[in-house]
């Protein structure tokens, strides 16, 4: 096997010269490079990468913490970040807290005893702010508040809630419904405040129907683990549409009037998660339903679904490769700085010390896709 003592033989130079080549550290003059680099070349000399990552101090590992990967959104974004950490040449090291019997305390301990670089951490944590700070090594939330330091991606759910209002006040509708996550994501830090960036949406769509004095209502479902119970949510939905307009067909007295028997104007329309929307879908025809005559759906996410539900969905279209690539970005920058590593005589950085993207926020814009599941607008 050729070793780095041949690649000095042949190029001409020393060891400790090949060594700063291959480790990319040092300064090298540019003709001794073109001579080691040469010289590799010829005698086909592939590095040792165990041995590359020992001397800088690195694994080549990042552990990326999801809730599940039963759920589109999380095996969409998987996806698209794995690719990204590869070109920075990382592997990815997945976690999936709801599919294994340990969380994310493992993977800490494993960042805490340098088996991993850092840690992209896109699944809720019951752990306090001070408890992600205290780590002392690199940590990129994902569509979390971990605390005042810690850098965060996510999207800008606030647009997304107002491509919704904008949509659904245009198409004319009269009574939403929205579907989501438990209620207390909206207060989970109590007063008011939430590590749930997502409630954002539903927040930001309240408001604008309100303004437009359009009537809207929050169902609340299980964690987005909970697959099942999204469309145990949705079947239920329809099940009271269908009560509520018992009284005759569908475009019976009741429906053609614009409001039931107790005065209010039935539901026509439903916005959640692309898993939300597909279950939708199945339960209007189901139900014998037009969509998206008697009921408009919006879907939130933009993943393989919004082309299998059996319509084209309309939907918010979250931007997964640009996701990818700020988070790997973030992860990257946070790695090579040396106030986000622990020192090399195993002493802590400062503790709380803010690096350069240390509270940096980034969001992504998202986009709103019009498909078969919304009424037409001017």
């Amino acid at each position: 096997m050729v070793g780095m003592r041949d690649v000095a033989k042949k190029a001409g130079v020393s060891v400790s010269t090949v060594s700063l080549v291959v480790n990319a550290s040092g300064y090298v003059s540019d003709e001794m490079r073109s001579k080691v680099e040469r010289a590799m070349r010829e005698l086909d000399y592939i590095p040792n990468e165990l041995a590359r990552n020992l001397y800088r101090g690195r694994t080549g590992m990042i552990g990326v913490i999801v809730p599940t990967l039963r759920h589109p959104f999380f095996a969409t974004l998987v996806s698209a970040l794995q690719g990204r950490l590869a070109k920075h040449e990382l592997q990815t090291l997945l976690c999936s807290t709801a599919d294994a019997d340990t969380g994310e305390a493992e993977y800490v301990s494993r960042l805490r005893r340098h088996m991993m670089d850092g840690i992209i951490m896109a699944a809720h944590t019951d752990h306090p702010a001070d408890y992600w700070t205290s780590i002392g090594r690199p940590v990129v939330a994902f569509d979390r508040a971990l605390g005042d330091t810690i850098a965060t991606v996510r999207s800008d759910y606030e647009q997304g809630g107002r491509l919704v209002a904008e949509q659904l006040v245009k198409s004319g509708a009269r009574h939403v419904v929205m579907v989501g996550g438990p209620r207390s994501q909206f207060d989970d830090r109590g007063e008011g405040a939430t590590t749930f960036p997502t409630v954002r949406y539903f927040q930001t769509l309240g408001e604008r129907l309100d303004a437009a004095g359009i009537r809207h209502e929050y169902v609340a479902c299980g964690p987005v683990t909970d697959v099942e119970g999204y469309a145990r949510a949705v079947h239920l939905l329809f099940d009271r549409l269908s009560e509520s307009r018992s009284g005759g067909s569908v475009c019976g007295s009741a429906r053609d009037s614009g409001v039931d028997d107790a005065g209010i104007p039935p539901v026509d329309a439903i916005v959640g998660s692309d898993v939300v929307a597909a279950c939708a879908v199945k339960e209007a025809f189901a139900h014998g339903l037009n969509v998206p005559r008697d009921v408009q759906i919006i879907g939130y996410d933009g993943t393989c679904l919004v082309d299998c539900a059996g319509l084209t969905l309309t939907v918010i279209k979250q931007d997964f490769d640009t996701i990818a690539e700020r988070l790997a970005a973030r992860i990257v920058d946070a790695v090579n700085e040396p106030e986000g590593r622990e020192s090399k005589d195993g002493e802590d950085s400062k503790a709380g010390k803010e690096s350069k993207n240390a509270a940096a926020v980034d969001i992504v814009p998202v986009s709103l896709r019009t498909g078969d599941t919304t009424r037409p607008v001017a």
